[in-house]
């Protein structure tokens, strides 16, 4: 048995994690749910973002399904969600991209992993106002952060048969900074001669991504690029609702969608679950059930390839519940 904290979030969070975890369910698969809550609705009723036994759950089980968090403006953390990844060491972010049949979408060939430095660099929010008409904000790249993140991204490709890992960086610009990220990454790819090593601007990787993103298998970047480009990704497929995260450190995980927790859907039982289902798909691989992990996958597929039970995003008119109930109907 496994045992796994499941975190609801606010929003839409407990409809779509509710979702995810029933279908988890029908696999067989036997985990034992510790439920616990963070963010906004939690604030709201306790005073607190994060409760203690959110850490203590997360702490003692390591692996963890998460809805999205709202933070409230004006307390708290500038973000719960980096302030677990920073908190947990979890340096990589994992979203991968995949082209669903059955949607209509420019490109037919789209299949990538992101792979984002998830613990420094601008993202990580360190500000100063140095006076009234001036703020700054500090990037701040090491070579540690940026060699794992690296040879992350090339044992994934290693172990998944691709054959190229791109490098997005701005290191014409920014010589130091990204500067060493680009030089971690080459240094890494001297280890793994059979992967070819592209390297991209970011500027130039969004053009060529909205052009021509079959070119492209693995990618690897920092931290604000990671999250830019992974939404822009998310584009290309048919939107944010597809996509699945991973933050993974040494020994925690963190698996989550990459969508918000859109409050004005939030308990009309209409929002598409796909991302947590696939992200739950995702924890599944990582704890060594991949024949499980493979059976959502597969049946997510499915029923958006039949086209009879999609959401209102996703062009159809089919609620929460019906898609998860045809998503488990197609698990058999």
């Amino acid at each position: 048995m496994y045992n796994i904290t499941l975190i609801p979030g606010d929003g839409i969070g407990p409809e779509v994690t509710d979702s995810a975890r029933k279908i988890i369910d029908a696999t067989g698969v036997n985990i034992k749910w510790d439920v616990v809550n963070a963010g906004a609705s939690v604030y709201e009723k306790r005073g607190v973002l994060v409760p203690d036994e959110v850490y203590s759950s997360i702490e003692k089980n390591k692996i963890v399904l998460k809805g999205p968090i709202t933070t409230p403006i004006g307390c708290g953390f500038r973000s719960i969600n980096v302030m677990l990844r920073k908190k947990y060491d979890l340096f990589a972010n994992i979203r991968p991209v995949k082209k669903i049949n059955g949607l209509v979408t420019p490109f037919n060939d789209i299949d990538l992993v992101i792979f984002r430095e998830n613990t420094e660099g601008l993202y990580s929010g360190v500000e100063n106002q140095r006076d009234n008409d001036t703020a700054e904000a500090i990037k701040i790249i090491t070579r540690k952060a940026s060699m794992r993140i690296a040879r992350e991204a090339f044992i994934y490709a290693k172990n998944n048969n691709k054959c190229k890992v791109a490098v997005v960086h701005k290191a014409n610009i920014m010589k130091l900074t990204d500067g060493l990220f680009l030089d971690c990454v080459r240094e890494v790819s001297i280890d793994f001669p059979e992967i070819e090593l592209q390297e991209v601007i970011v500027d130039n990787m969004c053009m060529q991504l909205v052009m021509n993103p079959s070119k492209y298998e693995v990618i690897v970047t920092t931290n604000l690029y990671g999250d830019i480009l992974s939404d822009l990704c998310a584009g290309l497929i048919g939107g944010l609702g597809l996509v699945p995260g991973a933050n993974i450190g040494n020994d925690i995980a963190i698996f989550e969608a990459v969508h918000g927790s859109a409050p004005d859907i939030a308990g009309k039982n209409l929002a598409n679950s796909i991302a947590v289902i696939l992200s739950g798909a995702m924890m599944l691989n990582y704890i060594g059930e991949k024949e499980k992990s493979n059976l959502i996958i597969n049946a997510v597929h499915k029923t958006i390839s039949e086209g009879k039970y999609l959401t209102k995003d996703l062009g159809g008119t089919a609620s929460t519940t019906d898609m998860t109930d045809a998503i488990i109907e197609n698990l058999r």
